[in-house]
């Protein structure tokens, strides 16, 4: 796992215990497919660490078609344990950036709330490109990992709650 300069007990695996059942779901965006794959290939060297191999992947246009997506998969016969989002949205010369990044945080954060399952925001917000690989293996980590150990924490936690009811 690449360094980061968050606690490392955040990324720990320590904890995780026969999660290798779990079901994930990659909703992913087309744009800047060369950051998103780096992000996906980092949630994929976490889930081949814990034997995780029930992996789907759906592809969106872009970071606003996001929420839809969730959704469509929370709704479906085919509910994963947990949803992981990726995507790179960069700034540009117009308002374009607020507006989407507004849109797909409201939207993730409302599903989340609202949905059974965990929804992880992996979408990287950046002012440059540049910012993007200092996020993805450089000095602040690697979050496409980091969002695919929060998706195998909370499905345990989801599952140790549902096994107390």
């Amino acid at each position: 796992m690449a360094n980061s300069i968050i606690q490392s007990s955040l990324l720990s695996l320590d904890t995780l215990t026969q999660i290798q059942d779990a079901a994930i779901a990659i909703v992913h965006t087309e744009w800047n497919e060369h950051i998103v794959s780096a992000q996906i290939e980092g949630a994929q060297r976490i889930f081949e660490a814990q034997q995780v191999k029930n992996i789907k992947y759906y592809t969106v246009p872009g970071a606003f078609e996001m929420p839809f997506a969730c959704q469509a998969l929370i709704h479906s016969k085919i509910c994963p344990d947990a949803i992981i989002c990726f995507g790179a949205v960069i700034q540009g010369g117009t308002p374009h950036f607020d507006y989407v990044c507004k849109a797909v945080v409201e939207g993730i954060t409302q599903l989340n709330a609202s949905s059974k399952i965990p929804i992880i925001f992996g979408v990287l917000t950046l002012n440059n490109e540049a910012q993007a690989w200092e996020r993805l293996g450089g000095a602040h980590g690697h979050k496409g990992e980091e969002a695919a150990i929060a998706a195998l924490k909370m499905i345990q936690l989801n599952r140790t709650i549902k096994a107390a009811n």
